[in-house]
């Protein structure tokens, strides 16, 4: 190799470094009043496991373990897009949410794993949630008393319907009170959400 391809090489090496460098510039510092709340919203949810409905109290004599209150556990995936409006990549804090089958409002999630969003790209992020029948009872019948009332239906025939119809999308799942924190050089914005399935 000449001296001359040597010196040519070298420069263009820092030329690609300088234009590198340059465009890595070109991107603005977060700021309160640059940054963009990032969209969260909800692309689908998915029955991830289901074992039916059943129920049965501690008057029941278990074939093995101790006696209780239990209920048919359901177990649902909700699937968000995250998209990130910014010139700059941002990092989701965390992310809750409320989930109401029909009406009524069963269950709070909440992700706390951190995930960086690249400037202008969207990511997904799925949150399990774990529906355990002898709890949704008990929140049916705390806040949805007055409700079931008014549609003439006991708790257990609800409950039975949800968790027997649910893989058919026989009715609406709702994302309620949704919010996302994300933070950018310390810079934080909160997004707030909301969504239904099937839509």
């Amino acid at each position: 190799m000449t001296k001359g391809n040597c010196v040519w090489k070298i420069a263009l090496v820092l030329a690609i470094a300088g234009m590198i460098t340059g465009c890595a510039g070109l991107a603005p510092k977060p700021t309160d009043q640059n940054f963009k709340a990032p969209v969260v919203t909800l692309d689908s949810m998915e029955v991830a496991h289901c074992w039916g409905w059943w129920y049965y109290s501690s008057k029941v004599e278990p074939t093995k373990g101790t006696k209780g209150d239990y209920g048919a556990p359901l177990d649902l995936a909700f699937i968000f897009n995250i998209e990130n409006p910014n010139p700059f990549p941002v990092m989701l804090e965390s992310l809750k949410f409320t989930v109401a089958f029909e009406e009524f409002d069963l269950n709070t999630l909440s992700a706390m794993e951190t995930q960086w969003i690249p400037p202008g790209k969207t990511n997904q992020l799925r949150v399990h949630g774990m529906f355990d029948g002898r709890q949704s009872l008990m929140s049916l019948m705390v806040t949805g008393g007055f409700k079931l009332k008014e549609k003439g239906i006991d708790a257990f025939t609800q409950l039975e319907k949800w968790w027997t119809t649910i893989s058919d999308g026989a009715f609406k799942v709702y994302v309620k009170e949704g919010a996302a924190v994300f933070n950018a050089e310390n810079v934080v914005k909160t997004t707030t959400f909301k969504g239904n399935y099937p839509k």
